[in-house]
């Protein structure tokens, strides 16, 4: 998915955590501002000072969301902080994360990454027994069962609700004076451990997190693995057992920052890889320049341009300050939408042969008005050429497309999709060469939306929207 694209295909969220920071808040605001690119609705932050936790949270980027007053009010020592991209419930203030649930076991805050596939039966079973919902976003399943589990600790009471919970899950929980992570069994979404000046413990979503407020990396959070950290220290409970290792494959075609590593691997260097193999399986002869759709298409292009020995050059410039353009469905407005936060540059498309490099194709929305501007700009052909294979299966696990109706690869042969963007050629860089590139098993990664197996089942209940929990009318 490309800038341009964003809208067809987004991750849900980035999660963040730390403790034993006099200023865990603000330590906090660093952190979700890192991983802004997951998510650009709604932001959130939770501190404790071991007695009460605050809480603000608000609709927008973190930098809208937060000013100076705002991170003095969130006085303590611990905190996490959310920023979201919906994939279940509307993009409305009551879904903004974090969450902030009284219970039994005291006041306990949670931000969430991810999708459960067992969201409504859960659901259904706490409303026959008459707990009430607040929110339309599956997060709150997880809250909710942590807070009427029964069980006498904040760590047995989560433990009890991995055991219900089926899907993927990165989620970061804060108690009054704890700060918990824990991961799915498969490990479908990201969650690492960090450490800053010695004795402070942060966890979040990516490393490049940990960069921004100089913490080091310490490890991966292990799939089904639960962290405590408190005045004790750092505890690592393998909370539910492993059921293997499924890393969502687009973390490394397009969704993690490419300054952040997964499995040893800097996100830059496995997408230049991943340009190398694309121009062995699909070169292209007689270009005269290989340009990307930036941001994300940029280390493909860049890998494209090496291995073919074709030039760089930048063919369209990107408007720096759109990050998501709610636009209407109609072809004129997506491309007005496309030229708000493209614009090419002739000097570099007239009279030439161009490669224009994506790192996918989702719903095929905004392509075709791309290659229509870099036409008009003066170039003579167009060859796409898309650093990961065909987007053919619906994804349950936290990306937003959920239905399979809507994933032009799924109903078009490669030649038709070519036909339909108006491409004078196009290439899809194969499984086998993305597993190459991104140098990882197979089996260690969750390759559902390409190939279509998918590593936790997927029951035929499963949600095809992520209003399944709003009402017909939607909400207001």
């Amino acid at each position: 998915m490309s800038s341009v694209d964003r809208p067809e295909i987004a991750e849900e969220c980035g999660v963040f955590g730390i403790y034993g920071n006099p200023d865990a808040a603000r330590v906090a605001f660093f952190g979700i501002f890192s991983l802004q690119h997951r998510g650009q609705e709604s932001a959130g932050i939770a501190a404790s000072d071991g007695h009460k936790i605050r809480m603000h949270r608000d609709m927008g980027l973190v930098t809208q969301v937060f000013q100076e007053e705002r991170l003095a009010e969130l006085r303590g020592y611990i905190a996490i902080g959310h920023t979201r991209y919906s994939t279940t419930g509307s993009s409305v203030l009551r879904n903004v994360q974090p969450l902030l649930c009284e219970c039994d076991l005291g006041p306990i805050a949670l931000a969430h990454n991810g999708d459960l596939i067992n969201a409504i039966e859960l659901r259904d079973e706490m409303l026959a027994r008459g707990i009430e919902f607040e929110t339309t976003n599956d997060s709150e399943v997880i809250i909710k069962l942590i807070a009427y589990s029964g069980a006498c600790t904040a760590e047995e009471a989560i433990i009890e609700a991995m055991k219900k919970i089926r899907g993927a899950y990165a989620v970061v929980i804060m108690t009054r004076d704890k700060l918990i992570g824990i991961r799915d069994p498969f490990g479908i979404r990201p969650l690492c451990i960090g450490r800053l000046n010695g004795s402070e413990y942060v966890i979040a979503s990516e490393t490049c997190a940990l960069n921004t407020i100089g913490a080091q990396f310490v490890r991966e959070v292990e799939p089904g693995e639960m962290i405590v950290v408190d005045e004790r220290g750092l505890q690592e409970i393998q909370a539910v057992p492993r059921e293997g290792s499924a890393l969502c494959v687009f973390e490394y075609v397009y969704f993690a920052r490419p300054d952040s590593r997964m499995y040893g691997r800097t996100m830059h260097d496995v997408r230049r890889r991943m340009g190398h193999e694309l121009a062995k399986e699909h070169p292209a002869p007689g270009a005269h320049i290989v340009f990307p759709i930036p941001d994300t298409g940029t280390p493909h292009a860049i890998g494209f341009a090496e291995a073919s020995r074709i030039p760089y050059a930048e063919g369209v410039i990107k408007n720096r300050y759109i990050h998501r353009t709610f636009i209407q469905p109609d072809q004129r407005m997506r491309e007005l939408g496309v030229r708000m936060k493209l614009t090419p540059l002739k000097e570099s498309l007239a009279g030439r042969k161009v490669v224009m490099v994506e790192d996918s194709i989702v719903r095929g929305t905004t392509i075709g008005p791309t290659i229509k501007m870099i036409r008009e700009a003066g170039a003579v052909e167009v060859h796409v050429r898309i650093a990961s294979p065909p987007y053919k299966h619906p994804c349950f696990y936290g990306i937003d497309t959920a239905n399979q109706n809507e994933l032009i690869a799924a109903k078009l042969s490669v030649e038709e999709i070519r036909q339909y963007i108006g491409a004078d050629s196009l290439g899809y860089l194969s499984l086998p060469g993305l597993i190459r590139a991104i140098g990882v098993r197979r089996d260690k990664l969750c390759c559902a939306c390409l190939d279509g197996k998918y590593p936790v089942e997927v029951p035929k209940a499963a949600k095809l929207s992520k209003f399944v929990f709003e009402e017909p009318a939607g909400v207001k």
